[in-house]
């Protein structure tokens, strides 16, 4: 009998034993885990493209990338069957980016509107971080120059300085969850020459915009540029208003898009748009990317 209750209390110590033992262990699962949920991280991917629609977002090609992305405009939708509802007409824009690190990336560009080019450069002021101290947005300021080449025989034209602008975009974006990003950008545009002294030589705007993925590869997402009243007043301009969708193939973005500017870079959506929802001055186009990476 005594040999049978050494026995029982012998288990019962060891189960005891185990027992503390499995609770230990769990306990220190959780405080790893705590931990690890303290550790602050960068949130990435906020948006799947450099481009919105014609605004740019916060992302920027990674450390010695390289992306070509083309921006592409049929004309008019309300042209009629005659130019087949705007696909007869065209106009397109080419862009080179690279990143220097995984914060600074530079860029060039041609479009046919204008015969524009120009060039930018991107910097990560803030990048979005859960955890401790934490970060509620990222932050990137975008530097654009554009330089137009159309010929013109006005004399005041003729002056290459006068064909210069220059923009600069504040790109504040936040991710709320995997489905949803958002982006407010304030900007600022100088012209060398305008149309008329009544016209300001600088433009001041707000952009708005936003992302919404529906499935794992599909992304619904618009745009809105406000001009500030007042300050464009010799031609008839009107906000600029886009709606896309984004469609992710493996190394590259393709986004079909509604808008109804045809300019795609910054002086010309933001001031210049001459096309109006209401009329049924909607343009159909898509942008298209391709990252090729450098790094070993």
């Amino acid at each position: 009998m005594q040999k049978i209750a050494c026995y029982i209390i012998l288990c019962l110590l060891l189960g005891n034993v185990a027992a503390i033992a499995q609770d230990t262990s769990l306990l220190n699962m959780l405080n790893d885990s705590e931990n690890a949920a303290d550790k602050p991280h960068i949130v990435t991917g906020t948006f799947k493209a450099t481009q919105l629609i014609n605004m740019p977002t916060v992302e920027s090609p990674g450390k010695q990338n390289l992306q070509f992305l083309i921006m592409h405009r049929f004309g008019k939708l309300n042209e009629g069957a005659y130019e087949l509802f705007g696909l007869d007409n065209a106009s397109i824009r080419f862009g080179l980016d690279y990143g220097i690190t995984d914060r600074l990336s530079v860029g060039v560009g041609r479009s046919s509107v204008d015969k524009a080019f120009d060039g930018n450069i991107k910097y990560k002021i803030l990048r979005q971080s859960a955890g401790a101290g934490a970060i509620p947005v990222s932050i990137s300021l975008y530097e654009l120059v554009t330089h137009y080449t159309q010929r013109y025989t006005e004399k005041s034209f003729l002056n290459t300085r006068f064909r210069t602008s220059y923009t600069s975009q504040l790109l504040i974006a936040r991710k709320f969850s995997r489905n949803l990003s958002l982006q407010l950008a304030p900007s600022w545009t100088h012209y060398n020459l305008v149309a008329t002294p009544q016209d300001n030589n600088d433009i001041f705007a707000i952009s708005a915009g936003g992302r919404m993925k529906f499935t794992k590869r599909m992304s619904l997402t618009a745009e809105y540029n406000y001009l500030l009243p007042d300050q464009v007043v010799s031609t008839k301009v009107y906000n600029s208003l886009s709606l896309g969708v984004d469609i992710e193939t493996g190394g590259h973005v393709f986004q079909l898009v509604f808008t109804n500017s045809n300019g795609m870079i910054g002086p010309y959506y933001l001031s210049k748009t001459n096309g109006s929802w209401d009329k049924g001055d909607i343009f159909f186009g898509f942008n298209i990317s391709r990252n090729f990476n450098f790094r070993k």
